[in-house]
């Protein structure tokens, strides 16, 4: 069987490209959602551990799920940011090498594609084929693990991230509002599990990771926080 030409590796690593893209957007969205989840959780049963009005409790879950969806949205906004500005001045920094040392840079590539185990005529070949091509596209790939035409959008990780928060944050406030009083932090409490119980399954499937030992964990977490909240809540509303 005859090796991929250099054409197919290409087709290869673009898919490749795009799957990992598609897997880091998936794992921003539940990790997005089980914060929503765990801080909108902990935020109404905190407060009806103080027994308030269910006006003030609405009141609660409405803002905890707006201020937790800005926040989101503004800090992945800020870090994607960061990391576009960062790889584009890398990539700036290859484009001036290439310039101004195109034989140093053919070089360097030969040796890149020789290090995956290539045989040195073969991989000075790639080489010369990948630079008469895109050679700063070779350069970003190989040297940095960057491709240049698939940078994160600032806008689309914000979007992406306020949205699951929200979706996430809608299951305990829907929860706590619609069950009877009597039973609504325990109801609460129950949707939040079986939540937190998807989300960590969704998480670790997506990571390749043992699935129970993430649920227990990402449960626990949930359940501590819910706990600690409804306890302060009830001391402060027998005070107040």
């Amino acid at each position: 069987m005859s090796a991929p030409n250099t054409a197919e590796r290409g087709v290869d690593e673009g898919r490749g490209t795009e799957i990992a893209d598609k897997l880091n957007w998936l794992r921003a969205g539940v990790m997005g959602a089980n914060d929503g989840i765990i801080s909108t959780a902990a935020m109404v049963i905190g407060v009806a551990g103080a027994a308030v009005s269910n006006a003030a409790l609405l009141a609660a879950g409405v803002a905890a799920v707006i201020a937790g969806a800005m926040s989101m949205a503004v800090g992945e906004f800020v870090s994607v940011s960061s990391q576009r500005d960062s790889q584009r001045a890398e990539l700036e920094h290859e484009r001036t090498e290439l310039a101004e040392d195109p034989a140093s840079e053919l070089e360097q590539l030969t040796q890149l594609i020789q290090a995956q185990g290539i045989d040195r005529s073969l991989a000075h070949q790639v080489a010369l084929q990948l630079t008469e091509r895109d050679p700063l596209t070779a350069h970003a790939r190989l040297e940095l693990g960057i491709d240049p035409k698939a940078l994160t959008t600032p806008w689309h990780a914000a979007l992406a991230s306020m949205l699951a928060f929200v979706l996430g944050g809608v299951i305990p406030l829907a929860a706590i509002l619609s069950s009877p009083r009597a039973s609504a932090v325990a109801v609460t409490a129950v949707a939040v599990i079986a939540a937190l119980a998807i989300t960590g399954t969704a998480s670790a499937h997506l990571g390749n990771a043992p699935k129970l030992r993430a649920v227990f964990r990402v449960v626990g977490g949930g359940i501590l926080a819910m706990a600690i909240t409804y306890g302060i809540g009830s001391v402060i509303g027998a005070r107040v």
